[in-house]
């Protein structure tokens, strides 16, 4: 058990400052190729800090553990919107004033439904997986279409001002592959030592992929929230989670049926995806600003903290029998 703690721990660590010099090597390089700000921010910043739960869900898949996979893609959606907005409202108010953002969240829903449809029959297969990835291609040209045609929008100012210091390609690149290289092996490690727990305490690998890895592999969106929410950078901080979120569900859900095919639990179905488009429905409510801009202030970060906590209760209560049944 020591080990394994050891190596969860050690592969957090790790993974979060990995995906912190990817991010900064992809953005300087991107910015240095002529790249503009707005769209290195919606794709190339995007999929950075989304990398982890990436390599981690495709790890899983590749040692036999889609189960894991699947949970930390959920998880990680569930955990995004609850902990990481709750947490960066409760410490200062989330305005959105970009109209990009409001453009998202039908598409968010919309994939949403998507995912929902492939896996309903209980099976992520290699085509469902094939084409939540190919989603995640329309994605990204969608996103940067948009940028190309949105540069007036309010994320473009934001984005400029977040771009990492000039720096050399060489340096760039560099940067770029020792973050990837680390993310590699961290997520192995992390891997790992969370399927040698799961086992340890008789819960399964859906469960500790829905909270342990998941609010793990989510702290690069949570340091990027709260800064960019403390530097009055709104709109990116509530574009880290919708961003995140979409990749979620197309390239972290879709890695585990493209690289090993299984069975869907039926409480991810029932009980987990069932949250996650609860609480979608609820920061859509709160953040579209139907008569203005939207807003989410303390007292309804709070109550997204609340409904975080009050979901991790769920999980522990749900995985007691199984528990219970090891013990005995």
């Amino acid at each position: 058990m020591l080990t394994s703690t050891i190596a969860i721990v050690a592969g957090f660590v790790v993974l979060v400052w990995g995906a912190d010099r990817f991010v900064v090597g992809a953005a300087a390089t991107a910015r240095n190729l002529g790249v503009s700000p707005l769209i290195v921010g919606l794709t190339v910043v995007g999929i950075g800090t989304s990398a982890p739960e990436m390599l981690v869900s495709g790890m899983a898949a590749w040692q036999g553990s889609s189960s894991l996979g699947i949970g930390n893609a959920l998880g990680s959606n569930i955990t995004n919107i609850a902990l990481i907005l709750g947490l960066t409202a409760v410490i200062t108010p989330l305005r959105v004033r970009s109209e990009v953002l409001r453009r998202e969240f039908p598409l968010l829903f919309a994939i949403m439904v998507a995912a929902l449809m492939l896996m309903v029959d209980g099976h992520l297969g290699r085509l469902d997986g094939g084409l939540l990835l190919a989603g995640m291609a329309v994605l990204l040209y969608w996103m940067v279409s948009l940028a190309v045609s949105g540069r007036t929008d309010a994320l473009v100012g934001e984005y400029e001002a977040e771009m990492p210091q000039q720096m050399s390609t060489g340096r760039a690149l560099l940067w770029l592959a020792l973050g990837m290289a680390l993310l590699l092996v961290s997520s192995r490690a992390l891997v790992w030592g969370a399927v040698n727990v799961a086992t340890l305490l008789g819960v399964s690998e859906l469960a500790i992929g829905l909270t342990i890895v998941a609010i793990g592999t989510s702290l690069p969106e949570l340091a990027a929230s709260v800064m960019s929410a403390l530097k009055g950078e709104h709109d990116i901080a509530i574009g880290n989670v919708m961003g995140s979120n979409m990749f979620n569900l197309l390239a972290v859900l879709g890695l585990p049926g493209l690289i090993h095919p299984d069975v869907v639990p039926e409480l991810a179905l029932r009980r987990d995806y069932a949250v996650m488009i609860g609480l979608t429905l609820v920061l859509f409510a709160l953040a579209y600003g139907f008569r203005g801009h939207g807003r989410i202030n303390r007292l309804e970060g709070a109550l997204l903290l609340l409904g975080f906590g009050g979901y991790q209760m769920l999980l522990y209560l749900t995985e007691q029998p199984t528990v219970s049944g090891i013990l005995q």
